[in-house]
């Protein structure tokens, strides 16, 4: 076990140096910290709008519908008359958690079947990456839409087609990450040593893994509030009177003329959100980059 030991220590020795730098390289980075600002932002907008002075999103004023943007309303009322700046700030809720929680889906399925392709090869990975090829072939967008109308329009069942339509490019990422680590030399040597299957792939591959999945999980995200949004404009995500970007969306586009504001408010903060998290990505990929470090 102490030679075991020894082959765990100089297999992760690399990655401890690493470390410091990482999050300096982070900060140097002026676009990941443009966007880790503006992802806070919705972050924190998602966070306080139940507990900040804001409007009702709920409530319909009806001597207020489609007031234009003033010090009362800032971003203008909907066809209701509700206030745009609280149904935005509660939307925010809906984009994040649809961004997480169809990550956390993603990766908790495509992970074990991209570690299991990877590590055994053979007829597993023929199987798992044949199925993945074919779902590649479809486009991801019609995937979704796919599985939201299986599902049934809801915002959980959205957030799980989301989930599930990602769930091929994390195989892939996985699989191919893996197969390039196993032929490292710290892994045969852990194998000489008496390490088995289970120790090698959890111990030694699973953890020199995991910063092109953190990576890919970041750009993920951007995708994800966008497909939210679509799948919303669509009917087949958030449900009114639910607020969500993309259902303010919808209903906005009926009233382009007569209030234009309806529609500029929602499609900047998919815009901004969207330039957050690819920001962000971009920053975490230059700065965990094993070239660079």
């Amino acid at each position: 076990m102490a030679s075991l030991d020894s082959v765990s220590a100089s297999a992760g020795a690399g990655s401890v140096k690493a470390r410091p730098g990482v999050l300096s390289r982070l900060v140097r980075n002026r676009s990941a910290l443009i966007g880790g600002g503006i992802v806070l932002v919705f972050v924190l907008m998602a966070l306080f709008a139940p507990v900040l002075p804001l409007a009702d999103p709920f409530k319909s004023n009806f001597l207020a519908i489609r007031k234009p943007p003033s010090e009362i309303y800032w971003f203008g009322t909907d066809e209701l008359g509700r206030d745009q700046v609280s149904r935005l700030f509660f939307g925010a809720q809906a984009s994040l958690l649809a961004g997480i929680v169809s990550v956390l889906i993603a990766v908790a399925i495509g992970l074990p079947f991209g570690l299991l392709a990877g590590w055994y090869g053979g007829w597993t990975d023929i199987v798992i990456s044949r199925v993945t090829e074919a779902l590649l072939a479809c486009p991801f967008l019609i995937l979704a839409i796919a599985f939201a109308a299986v599902l049934g329009p809801s915002l959980t069942n959205a957030m799980i087609a989301i989930g599930l339509s990602a769930v091929p490019i994390f195989i892939r990422l996985v699989r191919g990450q893996v197969m390039s680590v196993k032929a490292e030399d710290f892994v045969e040597g852990a194998r000489a040593v008496g390490a088995r299957d289970l120790r090698l792939m959890f111990r030694h591959v699973l953890p020199n893994t995991l910063s092109p999945i953190v990576v890919q999980s970041t750009l993920f995200m951007a995708q994800a509030i966008i497909l939210e949004a679509a799948l919303s404009f669509l009917g087949l995500g958030q449900q009114p009177p639910a607020p969500s970007w993309g259902q303010m969306l919808n209903v906005a586009k009926n009233f382009m003329e007569q209030a234009p504001w309806m529609s500029v408010a929602p499609g900047i903060c998919i815009f901004l959100a969207v330039l957050g998290f690819n920001l962000l990505g971009d920053g975490l990929r230059d700065a965990l980059d094993p070239k660079e470090n």
